[in-house]
């Protein structure tokens, strides 16, 4: 019996870590500025929406659910047999842990985004990706701002 409450107590706290980490990803969002971004200069140009396209921006592969499934895996292999066997299933609940860690972390950071065509006053036609957290719609007039770095995004 100590053996599962210890097992347990470990698990909580390794699924509170992964919760906590991916809780911590970076937006795409047009609304959210990085700290880096603030106070920074950015261009502004306007344009109108051509198109509006719904996308999936794929989750961040930290390696940090990779390990923290290994662990989780491990530990559980590691109650089950005895001898040889119990190394064999540690092992293999370590591979199947990381596996499966390394999916919900990009399972959990996975965004809702938009592919959102533009039509610039300058003449040119620029595709920016970001998530989707504005109503847009062909032919609003919005504005992008560029930083220096050639990260854009879209705003009213």
């Amino acid at each position: 019996m100590k053996t599962l409450s210890h097992l347990t107590v470990h698990i909580s706290i390794l699924v509170c870590a992964i919760l906590l980490v991916t809780g911590c990803v970076s937006s795409r969002s047009g609304n959210v500025y990085s700290r880096r971004d603030a106070r920074q200069v950015h261009t502004v140009d306007y344009g109108r929406v051509i198109s509006v396209r719904h996308v999936q921006i794929e989750g961040t592969q930290s390696h940090f659910g990779t390990l923290a499934g290994a662990i989780i895996g491990g530990v559980i292999g590691s109650t089950i047999g005895s001898g040889s066997g119990r190394t064999l299933a540690t092992v293999g609940g370590a591979v199947a842990g990381g596996m499966a860690g390394t999916a919900m972390e990009e399972d959990a950071t996975r965004r809702n985004g938009l592919e959102i065509e533009v039509d610039m006053d300058s003449g040119d036609t620029l595709v920016i990706v970001q998530e989707d957290d504005i109503d847009l719609r062909p032919g609003d007039r919005v504005r992008v701002l560029t930083a220096r770095d050639g990260s854009a995004r879209v705003s009213f």
